[in-house]
């Protein structure tokens, strides 16, 4: 470390800091990269249109001149506690599908014209999408469309982010 360090003598008293509360919360999740703020945020799990939306983000992010910040969500199975009607509780299921992502992506020739991470979160996407664009300021979220009947009952994650997102949405067909 550069520089002088100084001690505080040991008879000071240490005085509370209204600002240490708001710094260890803003400590709850570890600082983003700044080479990645004002990226560009995209939805991967491996499938077709989320390999689509992984295309257009990387021509996006290259255009831009951007770093690619690619989530991936892992699965939350909902356990419900029976004894004293207590409401449902999320559990962490292993999910090694990030790793293989993650593995895959590193071999990928076409990520190597862009700065990327990948970033693992638990949980609801459409939040935890929205929640990592908001970490890193992002310009944009891209997630593929979903199709089929689950997508038409429970409504789908790129309907469900483009109305709650604070950013652009981008969704790929």
């Amino acid at each position: 470390m550069a520089g002088h360090e100084y001690s505080e003598p040991a008879d000071r008293k240490q005085v509370a800091d209204p600002m240490s509360d708001l710094q260890a919360a803003e400590e709850v999740r570890p600082s983003c990269d700044p080479a990645f703020r004002h990226g560009v945020v995209v939805g991967f799990d491996g499938s077709t249109s989320s390999e689509r939306a992984l295309a257009y983000a990387i021509g996006m992010a290259i255009r831009s001149g951007s770093g690619l910040i690619i989530v991936h969500v892992a699965n939350r199975l909902p356990t419900t506690v029976w004894a004293g009607c207590e409401p449902p509780v999320f559990v962490d299921v292993p999910d090694h599908r990030t790793e293989v992502l993650g593995l895959e992506l590193a071999c990928a020739d076409y990520l190597s014209e862009v700065p990327w991470i990948l970033v693992e979160r638990g949980g609801d996407i459409c939040h935890e999408l929205e929640e990592v664009g908001r970490e890193y300021s992002a310009d944009a979220i891209v997630v593929g469309s979903t199709h089929g009947i689950v997508g038409r009952i429970f409504g789908s994650v790129a309907g469900r982010l483009a109305r709650r997102a604070q950013r652009p949405v981008i969704v790929i067909p």
